[in-house]
């Protein structure tokens, strides 16, 4: 499944302004009026609006306007803060929380070197010219090694909330758009060739074992690219070069020492970026959070052995004032994207 979602710009700025308006009025009233009981009422009543403000209505807009977030706020009420007191915020302790499994590491790279291995004896052969054409073939992505029985393995994985499909492909669209069958289908061609991987939050770490440890900078974030989604991306990136991808990994950090300003980070990042590389696919590469949930996201078993964590494609729109004319192109890459993915491993996205 995938979220179609929308950050509605207007509205945060609006909570944000009648909170503002409201601290000035206190601050007025505090600085001119006796200390007589009407105006202490009025000020008990008045810091009363800011809390309702700030604690009920900010969040019920984020609620609306953030994927998850409904969910996971309740939750996130009893997970302790980060140490640096700047930090304490509500995407702070969202991020406090998040928490996913990093086994198979090794695993995935004895497989990695028994590829490369068997990709050096092909080299070493001179190619028929059935064998350019099965090349050819592979580099398009048409044809793809695998198709491994799948099955969803999670004792209790949390209740889907998509609201529209596409064939098998699950859409959980968190916007006011009508998503039409037109604007749905994966009638699109992208040139594929060049992909920009990046982390916005690239100390996003997964939980520690023993075989796994790391120093901790944070609440299941650590500066150590190792532990963190960043090495996701190297997995990802060693993976599409195989199928001669040219690939920019970006490795910067955007979320520290600060993870407020994460997404400007990136931003100018990416920007730098396409100024010297062209780019066909830009992808912003994340771990997601469980928390403290007794539900899960389905965990999915690929063949005999190996376990994964679902994937999920978050597509923004043009809605609230944002600038982003191309959204429907994503959305219909995404769509394209998993409809291969449902043909070779069911339900791994």
């Amino acid at each position: 499944m995938f979220n179609v979602t929308i950050l509605k710009m207007k509205d945060i700025i609006k909570y944000f302004i009648g909170i503002s308006i409201v601290t000035i009025i206190v601050i007025f009233i505090s600085k001119n009026l006796n200390k007589n009981k009407t105006g202490v009422e009025i000020m008990q009543k008045l810091d009363a609006k800011v809390q309702a403000l700030s604690k009920e209505s900010f969040v019920e807009c984020l609620d609306q306007t953030i994927p998850t977030i409904s969910n996971l706020n309740e939750e996130y009420k009893n997970i302790s803060k980060e140490d640096d007191p700047k930090e304490n915020n509500l995407f702070q302790e969202i991020l406090g929380t998040q928490i996913s499994s990093i086994n198979g590491i090794e695993k995935m790279e004895a497989q990695s070197k028994k590829e490369s291995k068997t990709q050096e004896e092909i080299a070493n052969t001179t190619p028929s010219k059935e064998d350019t054409a099965n090349q050819t073939n592979r580099t398009n992505n048409d044809q793809i090694e695998g198709s491994l029985p799948t099955q969803v393995i999670t004792n209790n994985p949390i209740k889907e909330s998509y609201n529209v499909t596409y064939g098998n492909v699950k859409i959980k669209n968190q916007t006011t758009y009508q998503l039409t069958n037109e604007m749905l289908t994966p009638d699109i061609t992208i040139e594929n060739k060049n992909i920009i991987l990046f982390h916005t939050h690239s100390c996003e770490s997964y939980t520690p074992s023993e075989a796994y440890n790391y120093t901790q900078t944070g609440n299941f974030r650590t500066t150590d690219l190792n532990f963190t989604v960043t090495r996701v991306g190297t997995e990802l990136e060693t993976e599409l070069k195989k199928y001669n991808y040219n690939v920019v990994h970006n490795m910067d950090y955007h979320d520290y020492p600060s993870y407020n300003g994460s997404y400007t980070n990136s931003l100018k990042t990416v920007e730098n970026i396409l100024q010297t590389t062209s780019a066909d696919i830009i992808i912003d590469l994340h771990r997601d959070a469980i928390g403290s949930r007794s539900d899960y996201a389905p965990i999915v078993k690929i063949g005999e052995n190996d376990i994964a964590a679902q994937l999920m494609f978050v597509i923004g729109t043009n809605q609230g004032g944002l600038w982003h004319p191309n959204w429907n192109q994503n959305l219909k890459f995404a769509i394209k994207i998993q409809e291969k993915a449902e043909e070779m491993y069911p339900r791994i996205i």
